[in-house]
């Protein structure tokens, strides 16, 4: 299958070429920047970084549609747009495999690439399986997997967006130093908002999280020293989880007095009530965080950020620890 999809996209590449593109550089439009980004952290943070140029680039956001990053495949039309852009931004995980095929085939061979696995280097932590959290069935690879979900650390962003905006000033260096700038600013907030984090955490009561769903949340909780424990890793493709793993989360809510069972947005929480039902007080609230993998422009029309998300998703974590 995969190398059937790498064939399709090379097809496709090949197309984009021919249609876009005669000189191996990307489509003129203009003096707008063309930048592509994949997940809706990197369009924020971009749309940021740009501030009063935004209007200068032409910046698109693949995953647009609510499907997320662990599930999404390349349209024609996606192929083109990155085949022929100024910038391309990308995670870089095992989900992202298709953007290798993509990015070797490019029209425009003077585009810039921010990998955001990359970007982190030793920063980035393989997937890692906990007590009690089921792990996926074996496909035959023996190889560690990334931990995908980077733009859940407030620290990784830090660092991202000074990549990004030093990938910017290559490509338009006319205003480079409104781009430091801008980043400067916007990293600065980012800097506030990780020490309301380390604040909360340092006066909580508990230390530890508990989750019934997918825990996306590593970074996060490795930046500020929690404990955590959960159904399924952040990557994984379960949704049923066993007997054995929902007594176990639901013993240790007891051991460690567990006021409630987290979950992620847009959850049934089918998972969370299962485990609630089987502590011993059957009373904790089911609370819910924001993994941003879903977030589409809509949202970011009714007023939804990056940061406006990190600050909900303190105010849960508040919650879930006192």
């Amino acid at each position: 299958m995969k190398k059937f999809i790498s064939v399709c996209l090379c097809l496709l590449m090949f197309i984009g070429v021919l249609s876009g593109c005669t000189d191996g550089k990307a489509i003129p439009s203009g003096d707008k920047l063309s930048i592509v980004a994949t997940i809706f952290p990197e369009y924020d943070w971009v749309r940021a970084i740009l501030g009063d140029q935004a209007e200068k680039a032409d910046l698109t956001l693949l995953l647009d549609n609510g499907v997320d990053l662990h599930s999404y495949q390349p349209t024609a039309d996606d192929i083109i747009k990155i085949s022929n852009c100024d910038m391309f931004i990308y995670v870089g995980g095992e989900s992202d495999k298709w953007a290798d095929d993509a990015l070797k085939n490019a029209a425009n061979k003077n585009m810039v690439v921010v990998n955001l696995l990359e970007t982190l280097g030793d920063s980035a932590k393989t997937e890692k399986v906990v007590e009690g959290m089921q792990a996926e069935e074996e496909n035959g690879d023996d190889h560690e997997e990334y931990d995908e979900h980077v733009w859940l650390s407030l620290k990784n962003a830090e660092v991202i967006c000074r990549a990004i905006a030093e990938k910017l000033a290559e490509i338009d260096s006319d205003n480079k130093d409104v781009y430091i700038s801008n980043a400067n600013t916007y990293i600065n907030k980012l800097s506030a908002l990780d020490a309301e984090y380390k604040k909360a955490v340092d006066g909580a009561d508990k230390k530890t999280l508990l989750f019934g769903d997918r825990f996306p949340f590593r970074y996060l909780a490795d930046d500020y020293g929690l404990d955590y424990y959960a159904a399924f890793v952040g990557c994984s493709a379960e949704t049923e989880a066993s007997f054995e793993t929902i007594t176990f989360l639901a013993e240790k809510a007891d051991e460690l007095g567990l006021s409630c069972v987290l979950t992620l947005d847009g959850s049934d929480n089918k998972i969370a009530q299962t485990i609630i039902s089987n502590t011993a007080g059957k009373n904790q609230k089911i609370l819910s965080m924001d993994s941003m993998q879903s977030t589409t422009l809509n949202d970011l029309k009714n007023g939804t950020t990056y940061l406006s998300v990190m600050q909900k998703n303190l105010e849960v974590l508040k919650s879930a620890l006192n």
